[in-house]
């Protein structure tokens, strides 16, 4: 079976130039072209659906299912709860399955505050920058039976990362529930799938691919620039703290049994600008992976465990 996947497409009209309605329609007709099953994005889809009603009507008026994965921004200026009723998401983590395979949406989008588990929402996690991406206990224990009771393989897809080493805090619990019940039922999990940090990487890791799939937009930068012509910064108000893809990058993913196809795209960087022309600003981040307008392609076939 097959299936498009998109991240931090960041569609903020007025703020970022990247997320447009042309890069939508892009991901679109490409779906359809390839005969995708479904639409699915990693999260920050845009930063708050109450502010882009029709850009969201539109994702979900594609000619084919779309899905929806919280990301930290998609309620930043809309309520979780209208976002979750804009998404029509029966919450904000959930699976469906497809093709013989399972598709888990998880939800690291939690601060922990003392012993309270408090959901992003309207930006409340900027008040504690240390307290953030976690997944509950509670959640924990539905994706340890949601794994165990599924029909065949699954895919686990997440705004934040599990495998990276800035990753979610509690990483570790998540990783022990897969390893788990690969030990118990070999292939029950065969890829995790995560956006957030706009880097575009994969790695096996106890025979589980791991695909960090890069920014459909662009790359933030905490140091602005001042080499997009100033027309531009003065339309889009946050542009000279970003490095913009020519191209709405995303992946076509096909499953074949333990066989992952992954068909990426390449693309150029907006005005040929790219991190390291401007100052202040690592090219590598504290993963040591670096910005490029790639999402890669591979087939990999995953061994016994």
């Amino acid at each position: 079976m097959k299936f498009s996947v998109f991240a931090d497409l960041h569609h903020y009209p007025g703020v970022f130039l990247a997320g447009t309605v042309e890069d939508l329609e892009f991901i679109r007709d490409r779906a359809v072209k390839e005969g995708c099953s479904f639409v699915i994005h990693a999260g920050d889809f845009c930063h708050g659906p109450s502010l882009v009603p029709d850009y969201v009507k539109m994702y979900e008026d594609f000619p084919i299912p779309t899905y929806h994965c919280l990301g930290n921004h998609d309620s930043d200026k809309t309520s979780y709860a209208e976002t979750l009723k804009m998404y029509h998401m029966p919450d904000g983590h959930y699976f469906f399955d497809e093709g013989g395979y399972r598709f888990i949406i998880c939800d690291p989008n939690y601060c922990k505050v003392g012993d309270e588990y408090v959901h992003f929402d309207l930006g409340n996690y900027y008040a504690w920058p240390d307290l953030r991406d976690w997944m509950p206990p509670d959640q924990l224990s539905w994706l340890k039976e949601t794994i165990e009771t599924a029909p065949g393989p699954c895919v686990l897809i997440s705004h934040e990362s599990f495998e990276r080493p800035d990753g979610i805090h509690n990483k570790e619990e998540v990783l022990k529930i897969i390893n788990d019940a690969n030990k118990k039922k070999p292939h029950s999990v065969i890829m995790c799938i995560n956006g957030h940090h706009h880097r575009d990487n994969l790695r096996i890791l106890d025979g589980v691919l791991y695909f960090e799939l890069n920014s459909a937009s662009y790359d933030w930068l905490p140091t602005e620039h001042n080499l997009y012509p100033a027309e531009i910064c003065e339309q889009y108000s946050l542009a000279n703290h970003t490095v913009i893809y020519d191209d709405p990058i995303h992946a076509v993913i096909t499953l074949e049994g333990t066989t992952i196809t992954i068909d990426g795209m390449e693309s150029t960087m907006f005005m040929g600008v790219n991190r390291e022309h401007t100052e202040g600003n690592p090219i590598y981040d504290k993963a040591a992976r670096p910005v490029v307008p790639t999402v890669q392609s591979a087939k990999i076939t995953l061994g016994n465990v």
